[in-house]
């Protein structure tokens, strides 16, 4: 059995607007991950099969290696589709937001659901989360919004419900929000739902290979190419990483293909912070990924000093610089958390 996290008065809120609703709207934030497509997935599959207009709408593309999952093909990427996104959204009855906590993770869109007259629900797992929608579920401790969607239907009363469909794309959102239940998943009710989705037939397994095991042998390249310019800071416990548009271009880089790369420097014996710095192919900015091991919060670490946040081992932010500024400003950091990395 499951603790009840969501509290019954916010399912039952929700209820009463599923009930009503007839077009609904599921967006989640700009370079969606596995957990941001798993979740909306999930979520739509099971409201597909309560006979609803429903519509996944995300701020840009997402990776290769996520678009195996069913219906994936359907998602409506803003960017390029702006206007007849902007209609649905406006014209839903009920929009709900995964996986983010402030409108401007959303990029482009916000404006648009902060207009539209829809009922708003948030469903995210990250901490802060500002005031935008009528009902917030939001459980930091929580591994994956993913688990959330399962959480949500199954109080709802419509576990019989969860499609094969539905479960491989929950299952996939939480064990990549996990590392592959790495980290953030001690939680032993995980384990539980992995057993309740299993019985929906799903294959964790493949799911496994089609995630991790998928990629191009430009990847691979490349990933050599950016271990081999690590910097491993021996006194501070930790390693830093990074990727410039310049060496993007030299490895055909396509979306997703430096997933992961920031958990490789945790491999090193004594190492318990990995920063990843990757400048952005679509925006001035570099792009800031954080993993950690044991109490180590780089979450504060991210809030701090690169405007960002997330969970206590995996985070990320934003640099507007240079990559050698965002390099200084993490030895910074190192200085300032020193006592915390070599207790």
């Amino acid at each position: 059995m499951l603790t009840k996290v969501i509290e019954q008065a916010k399912i039952d809120h929700f209820t009463k607007w599923f009930e009503r609703a007839d077009k609904i709207v599921i967006v989640s934030h700009v370079s969606p991950d596995g957990d941001a497509i798993g979740s909306s997935l999930g979520l739509y599959h099971f409201l597909d099969s309560q006979e609803k207009n429903v519509n996944v709408i995300v701020p840009n593309a997402f990776p290769d290696f996520l678009k195996w999952m069913p219906g994936s093909k359907d998602i409506l990427l803003y960017d390029r589709y702006r206007e007849f996104a902007d209609k649905l959204i406006a014209e839903a009855d009920v929009i709900c937001c995964l996986d983010f906590n402030a409108l401007k993770r959303i990029d482009d869109m916000a404006e648009s659901v902060a207009a539209s007259p829809a009922r708003k629900i948030l469903i995210d797992h990250h901490l802060y989360p500002e005031d935008f929608c009528k009902i917030t579920m939001s459980y930091p401790k929580v591994s994956s919004t993913s688990e959330l969607v399962f959480r949500l239907i199954c109080r709802m009363g419509y576990f019989s419900d969860i499609s094969k469909q539905g479960a491989e794309c929950i299952y996939t959102g939480m064990m990549t929000d996990t590392g592959g239940f790495t980290y953030n998943s001690n939680d032993r009710e995980i384990y539980f739902i992995i057993s309740e989705l299993l019985s929906k037939g799903i294959d964790k397994d493949e799911i496994y290979r089609k995630v991790y095991n998928t990629y191009s042998e430009s990847r691979l390249r490349l990933m050599g190419h950016v271990l081999s310019q690590m910097t491993v800071y021996a006194d501070r416990n930790a390693a830093l990483i990074s990727l410039t548009k310049d060496e993007q271009g030299k490895f055909n880089y396509v979306k997703g293909d430096s997933e992961g790369f920031v958990n490789i420097p945790l491999s090193i014996k004594n190492v318990r912070l990995s920063c990843f710095l990757r400048e952005d192919t679509e925006k001035p900015m570099i792009k800031v990924s954080l993993r950690s091991v044991g109490t180590f919060p780089c979450n504060q670490l991210a809030a701090e000093f690169f405007n960002g946040g997330g969970h206590l081992n995996a985070s990320g932010g934003e640099f507007f610089g240079t990559m050698e500024e965002a390099k200084m400003i993490f030895e910074k950091a190192l200085e300032k958390y020193s006592n915390l990395l070599t207790c």
